[in-house]
């Protein structure tokens, strides 16, 4: 394969992002996007997605195209990477952000013959990156990691990383709403995002089903919102409150990001639709345990972020699951805390509403 000349003789040549394919962390990477604009205006970017987080990229500011490709996760599958090669070297990239520190990240664009291949160091990636960054370990949070490399060598970090954003068309949303039958009574919607990665990080599925039945006896709507293995909590909380709950789970994350476009307020654990309702604005409610706000929370302000207010030594953690069985800096959390929370964050929007 033949490469594009050296990025830093031709202020044209696009560049290619492979962020984290975690649906927050691939939110997260919209701050990279934005930092590469700012630092090469004429250059467009594109980004490496898979066909899982592909919907986000068509509402995200500053992305030319999407490459959408869906490697094995746990394998090296030398020819799919071989394939991709040929895919992305095509577009003639003259730099490749390589956001994960894993060896099989950075190989596609290494067989590519992309001239200017940046990333950390990671598993011993000497020779497939040639713009290598050290010094991972001692960045704090995620944003500083991945923004980092969005920066020239030995550069100091900005005081504040420009917040990811989405932006999703009310008329799109509004379209979808009626598609997908939904009534449009005047109702308040709050969405639920009872789903996370690792159970130690999930709100329990009672206490959401609590929350559901005190929003919808006040007159609300609730959209339960997730992928196919949230469905069983859907079910769980609509069997409590009833037909003002809709089970809005999905394979496709569009249903999602639409649906949480309309919503007055969100309800989420610390997963990756947190990520999502925090960069369109939509007054979002996080919920965290076992992990830290500071390192995890949205870079994007969140209405309120609940904790346990009971001293629970062992947090945080930081792990998928409970070590020591009781769970208690999630079941600490009452339904009371959260749906607090929630009434402000849609009273506050009521209060802007009616601003003159």
């Amino acid at each position: 394969m033949n490469p594009t000349p050296d990025a830093r003789t031709d202020p044209d040549s696009p560049i290619l992002l492979v962020p984290y394919m975690w649906i927050g962390d691939f939110v997260r990477c919209h701050s990279v996007v934005t930092l590469l604009r700012q630092r090469f205006p004429r250059r467009p970017v594109d980004v490496l997605t898979t066909s899982l987080c592909a919907p986000l990229l068509d509402y995200m500011p500053g992305v030319r195209k999407g490459i959408v490709w869906d490697l094995p996760r746990k394998r090296l599958a030398l020819a799919e990477h071989q394939l991709l090669a040929a895919r992305i070297a095509a577009e003639g990239y003259g730099s490749a952000l390589v956001m994960p520190r894993t060896w099989k990240s950075a190989l596609a664009p290494y067989l590519a013959g992309i001239p200017e291949r940046t990333g950390f160091a990671g598993e011993g990636r000497f020779v497939l990156l040639n713009d290598i960054r050290f010094g991972e370990k001692s960045l704090p949070r995620m944003i500083d990691k991945c923004g980092a490399l969005a920066l020239p060598k030995g550069v100091t970090p900005p005081a504040e990383w420009p917040w990811p954003k989405l932006d999703v068309p009310q008329a799109a949303a509004a379209e979808w709403r009626a598609r997908r039958g939904l009534p449009n009574d005047g109702r308040p919607v709050v969405a639920f995002a009872p789903g996370a990665v690792g159970p130690s990080k999930r709100w329990p599925a009672e206490y959401f089903a609590e929350l559901a039945q005190r929003l919808t006896a006040d007159g609300l709507s609730v959209w339960v919102l997730g992928g196919p293995q949230e469905g069983a909590l859907a079910a769980e909380i609509a069997n409590a409150a009833g037909p003002a709950v809709h089970d809005l789970t999905s394979g496709d994350l569009r249903n999602a990001i639409l649906a949480l476009r309309l919503a007055g307020a969100v309800a989420s654990n610390d997963s990756g639709l947190v990520h999502v309702a925090a960069a369109m604005g939509t007054p979002t409610v996080g919920i965290f345990g076992p992990t830290s706000p500071w390192h995890w929370a949205p870079l994007n302000p969140l209405a309120a972020i609940v904790e346990t207010t009971t001293d629970v030594p062992c947090r945080p953690c930081h792990k998928p699951t409970c070590r020591v069985q009781h769970h208690r800096c999630m079941r600490d959390i009452p339904a009371s805390q959260v749906l607090t929370a929630v009434q402000r964050s849609l009273g506050s929007v009521q209060a802007r509403t009616a601003a003159p």
